[in-house]
């Protein structure tokens, strides 16, 4: 984790160094080891250095090429480093000699425009190309990385780690992007480029940037393939393949000149990562102890993962800390947060790593590894439901719904909603109606009379009608209603927006459900919200001058989970079986079969309406009016009288949208936008 900034002026001016100066200063957080400054007429590039690697020691950042013809800044860590450098021809170099930024400047030179996608890691950099005078920039294929510009055409384009970097520009306005607010509001997290400020966008992941005398040109150099299968021979091979990908991931990501450590939950994902690095740390014979983070919750017991944290600790060559995040909650120390969180927070468990992370910095540890999203990477499967329903095998179906239901007493009735009922909408709006009874009988045919009875009158009689109006408002041209009609935005900006529209747009709300698992984890991978989870993530762990790895948004792995079979991640009830699997003799069995995770809801709850109550209380007395535009006053404060009536306590429905609407309110006065 470093930080990278640049100006190019489209025209005669020059780069003045006072101004690029200041966008080094406003990120010296993402990098104490040093700072540097390149300038050649109207292109000038920044970087600050946080030393991570053992050859980032060597680094010298902006860097050139042995002709100066090329210049780059960057925040990178390259993973495919032994096979660039066989194929750049570099064997003649000391591998440790050799740094990333090296290896992605003789990449350019080999490849061109197409060197990213003979990358492997996170990255984010800038090549400035004298002889073509051509900018090329580049982000990794998940955008762990961040990477934020401004463009205006025929006079700047300028770029930076973070949003507060280029708002110390002039000709950069500072002016509010509404349209996001809409997006946030409405929870519509799937664009890939806006941000909280107009003009100001984010190079999506797994794209590049070109910048020269003729405009702007953004191309996007890699996407996973949703038709991709993979077919082995039996479960074992499944479990070791994905044993041996996963463990190179974790690898990967161990390599550093300073201690590591790692996020530890005690969930499944954080006690892979954090069991497999301390084996691999083992088998390389690394003298150092693998240093663990935890969050407890003496307060709120049904968040706690203490047993299976302790359960990993126990395997011994770890050093565990443990954070009390029961004493901070998600509207806590925001003053603070804000002055490295460029933009409103939708996360609102986001306080949890900030603590980790601080934890972190007091003992010395640079490299911290978190299990960020491998629900998503390795995936629950439970879109084998919506595949098994589409193929009409409902014997399969039905034995499916009675294992999870053993496992773990789930209500069938919701899966049954789910992908069921969702399998027969699809025919009923398709007008198969032979099809829809056909398909009813033969569901029917397998569930049990006590079931069937739930069914009938839980599931199939609501859905009938409900549909037949739906039908009947599609064929007169009409949209269907969301939840938008009910929520706290106020009508007039959601309309003036086109939020409606939008919400349309981004959740395909008129396509087909996912019709395969494939399909299903595909949507997720491919989800705008992961982006700015990861953007969010790199933010506080730069406060601390720490650099958060994730594992399992390693594009090997990410292809590799994607490819599988349904019935590797989800089978006889189980969900990631092959993920279990492929974890025997690494996690403890109390981990590896464990069947759920703590509920994160109590301790956000608990944070909101007791640690945070004052604030809550202060915004809804007196802050309201920065956010009066973009919420519906009224509307909120109702929702907020019966949020903290101590008989309706756990209204569920009313504790995100107000904590949301408070965490605008607060950044919009702290922003003064």
């Amino acid at each position: 984790m470093s930080g990278i900034m640049g100006i190019h002026y489209l025209g005669d001016r020059a780069v003045d160094r006072e101004d690029l100066g200041m966008m080094v200063e406003t990120l010296a957080h993402r990098g104490p080891d040093g700072a540097d400054i390149w300038i050649d007429g109207a292109i000038g590039f920044g970087h600050r250095m946080l030393w991570t690697t053992p050859e980032s020691l060597l680094e010298k950042l902006p860097l050139a090429n042995s002709t100066g013809d090329l210049i780059i800044t960057s925040d990178a860590r390259i993973d495919n480093r032994d096979e660039l450098r066989s194929v750049l021809q570099l064997n003649n170099c000391a591998s440790d000699k050799i740094t990333d930024s090296q290896l992605i400047l003789a990449a350019y030179e080999k490849w061109g425009e197409q060197c990213p996608k003979h990358l492997l890691g996170d990255f984010a950099f800038a090549i400035w190309d004298k002889q073509k005078q051509i900018l090329f920039c580049a982000r990794d294929h998940i955008g762990v990385k961040p990477f934020y510009y401004h463009f205006q055409t025929g006079r700047i384009f300028a770029f930076g780690s973070e949003i507060k970097a280029l708002l110390c520009l002039q000709e950069i306005p500072r002016q509010l992007n509404e349209v996001n607010v809409g997006d946030y509001l409405a929870a519509n997290l799937q664009d890939k480029s806006n941000t909280f400020y107009q003009d100001i966008l984010r190079l999506p992941p797994a794209s590049s940037l070109t910048v020269n005398a003729k405009g702007i040109q953004i191309e996007s150099y890699w996407t996973l393939d949703p038709k991709r299968e993979l077919r082995l021979n039996s479960d074992e091979e499944y479990a070791e393949a994905l044993q041996k990908i996963f463990a190179e991931a974790v690898r990967c990501r161990l390599r550093s000149a300073f201690t590591v450590g790692s996020h530890l939950s005690g969930g499944l994902d954080s006690s892979s990562i954090t069991c497999m690095a301390r084996q691999l740390l083992i088998q390389e014979g690394k003298n150092r102890s693998l240093h663990t983070f935890s969050n407890i919750f003496d307060a709120v017991p049904e968040s706690d993962e203490r047993s299976f944290i302790e359960a990993v600790i126990a395997q011994g060559d770890m050093i565990p800390h443990y954070v009390h995040a029961d004493e901070m909650g998600p509207l806590s120390n925001l003053e603070e947060i804000f002055r490295y969180q460029d933009e409103a927070i939708p996360a609102p468990t986001h306080f949890l790593a900030w603590e980790l992370n601080d934890a972190a910095q007091k003992v010395g540890v640079r490299v911290v590894l978190d299990g960020f999203d491998g629900d998503n990477t390795i995936s629950h499967g439970e879109g084998y439901f919506a595949e098994l329903a589409n193929k009409g095998e409902w014997a399969t179906f039905a034995l499916e719904l009675d294992a999870v239901y053993e496992l773990t007493g789930a209500s069938q009735i919701s899966i049954l909603r789910q992908y069921g009922l969702t399998c027969l909408e699809q025919l009923a709006r398709k007008w198969k109606l032979i099809a829809f009874v056909k398909q009813t009988n033969e569901l029917l045919k397998h569930f049990k009379v006590s079931r069937r009875q739930i069914f009938l009158r839980h599931g199939l009689k609501p859905l009938l009608p409900q549909f037949v109006l739906k039908v009947w408002h599609f064929l007169r041209g009409h949209s269907f209603n969301t939840n938008l009609d009910k929520s706290m935005i106020n009508r007039s900006f959601a309309r003036r927006i086109g939020l409606q529209k939008r919400i349309e747009l981004f959740k395909d709300f008129l396509s087909s459900f996912p019709s395969t698992e494939r399909e299903r984890h595909w949507r997720g991978l491919s989800s705008g919200v992961i982006t700015q989870a990861l953007e969010i993530s790199d933010r506080y762990a730069a406060a601390f001058q720490v650099e958060v790895r994730h594992p399992f948004m390693d594009k090997r792995l990410l292809e590799f989970c994607l490819s599988l079979p349904p019935e590797q991640k989800f089978n006889k009830g189980w969900s990631r079986l092959v993920m279990r699997r492929a974890m025997k003799n690494v996690l403890p069995d109390q981990v590896q079969w464990r069947l759920g995770k703590g509920n994160m809801s109590h301790t956000f709850q608990y944070g909101l309406l007791t640690l945070d109550r004052k604030v809550l209380d202060e915004v809804m007395l007196n802050h309201l009016q920065t956010a009066e535009t973009y919420v519906d006053t009224n509307v909120l404060r109702a929702a907020y009288e019966r949020l903290i009536s101590a008989s309706k306590v756990n209204l569920q429905e009313e504790r995100l949208p107000v904590w949301k609407a408070a965490m605008l309110a607060l950044w919009l006065r702290y922003s003064k936008l």
